[in-house]
């Protein structure tokens, strides 16, 4: 595996997603968050993080793995990791929490959450085949 290549898909995914998360649940969405009842009064930012981190090793280590690296295969391969990858975090991350946690609306986290995602991988799918894109 090319380490270069490797540590920026991992920037890729670590520098949008951090900001991206914190303006959308703590900023953008923080009254409808807050609406839902479901968060505690100090969330623990570091745990965030490091959940964050876990995902873009993890993503910057399989990427090569499944996905072409081949300069003129970054355009699919970006579609191909973000509809699988997309699909996956948002059945680990957001279909558990709504069946599980007390929340005002099922629905409207249901809503909020998916859109986070979708967003998230728009931004991060690219730049993570671009990371791995052969040079």
């Amino acid at each position: 595996m090319n380490k270069k290549a490797f540590w920026l898909a991992v920037a890729a995914y670590l520098l949008p997603t951090f900001p991206l998360g914190y303006a959308w649940h703590l900023v953008t969405f923080a009254e409808q968050y807050h609406r839902l009842a479901l968060y505690r009064a100090e969330v623990i930012i570091p745990l965030g993080l490091l959940s964050m981190a876990v995902q873009a090793l993890f993503f910057a280590w399989v990427y090569p793995r499944l996905f072409s690296t081949r300069r003129c295969d970054w355009k699919s391969g970006a579609l191909r990791f973000g509809g699988i990858f997309a699909v996956l975090a948002w059945s680990f991350t957001t279909l558990p929490v709504a069946a599980k946690y007390q929340m005002s609306s099922v629905g409207d986290f249901l809503m909020l959450e998916t859109a986070f995602t979708a967003l998230q991988f728009i931004v991060v799918s690219p730049l993570i085949a671009l990371a791995h894109r052969d040079r």
